[in-house]
């Protein structure tokens, strides 16, 4: 079995804590986008990446998001997703991420979202970030929101310098649902009185460890199952931007791809 990240919080709940947890998706559930690749143009701004690694970076994401788990080359997919830290140093990657959140994150925190975690914290419940982003820059977005921690995905490093390897396995899907089984047993959370909120269905393994399930702007397949199975919906985008986002995923496909292309025939020409 996979080992858990480690959660970056004090080991135990503090006094005036309820005992109960509350654990939030990041990607389009707390913010609008995906955060990891918020960091990538970050770094791209910086000069830190070229377009090229911009665009290789994106299409590995879009290919393991599209098929998930089953796919058979994942380890590489995995390898490959947090590539473009190789090199850096851990206070570097730490030092962008903040600088990255106040640039192109902090303007795209869900109000409603935001509302949702601080409703958690007045009642004393902690309030977990639980992600597939990496560790460094989950814990960022919990500082600066002000909840008990984030836990996400670990990437390596050795002497403190990143190696470009994952530590573990993506934090995607069930293994979501491990991590917080994990931190259930280390910090006395009931599940049975615990909540969830997302907006994916990829995360209906995490959902379903909980007694409180709640889909935040969820995509189609999660909203139907949500619906199906009685939890409750929380959509904060408004018509428009739910209807929109059903295209999104095709149009931002489309349009990787056509750089992608744009790339490929513009190295033929020079090669």
């Amino acid at each position: 079995m996979p080992s858990n990240p480690e959660p970056h919080s004090p080991g135990s709940p503090s006094a005036g804590s309820s005992g109960r947890a509350a654990f939030f998706d990041v990607d389009n559930t707390v913010m609008r986008g995906a955060s990891l690749y918020h960091l990538a143009r970050g770094m791209r701004r910086r000069k830190l990446l070229t377009y090229r690694e911009l665009v290789r970076f994106a299409l590995e994401q879009l290919r393991f998001i599209s098929k998930g788990e089953h796919v058979i080359n994942l380890d590489r997919i995995r390898t490959r997703a947090l590539s473009f830290v190789a090199g850096y140093t851990v206070p570097e990657i730490r030092r962008i991420g903040e600088e990255v959140y106040d640039e192109l994150m902090a303007s795209k925190i869900w109000p409603g979202t935001r509302e949702l975690a601080a409703e958690h914290l007045r009642r004393g419940d902690e309030v977990w970030l639980v992600t597939a982003t990496p560790d460094e820059i989950a814990s960022t977005i919990a500082d600066r929101l002000g909840v008990t921690g984030g836990i996400g995905t670990v990437a390596e490093h050795i002497d403190g310098v990143y190696t470009g390897r994952l530590k573990g396995q993506v934090l995607h899907g069930e293994a979501k649902a491990e991590a917080i089984r994990g931190m259930a047993e280390q910090r006395g959370f009931d599940l049975a009185d615990a909540y969830a909120y997302s907006d994916s269905a990829n995360d209906i393994p995490m959902l379903s460890l909980v007694g409180h399930p709640f889909a935040v702007n969820p995509d189609l397949i999660l909203g139907e199952y949500a619906r199906e199975h009685g939890w409750e919906i929380r959509d904060f985008r408004g018509r428009r931007r739910s209807a929109r986002r059903n295209l999104i995923g095709a149009v931002g496909v489309g349009a990787i791809y056509g750089g992608y292309r744009y790339l490929k025939s513009r190295r033929g020409r020079t090669g």
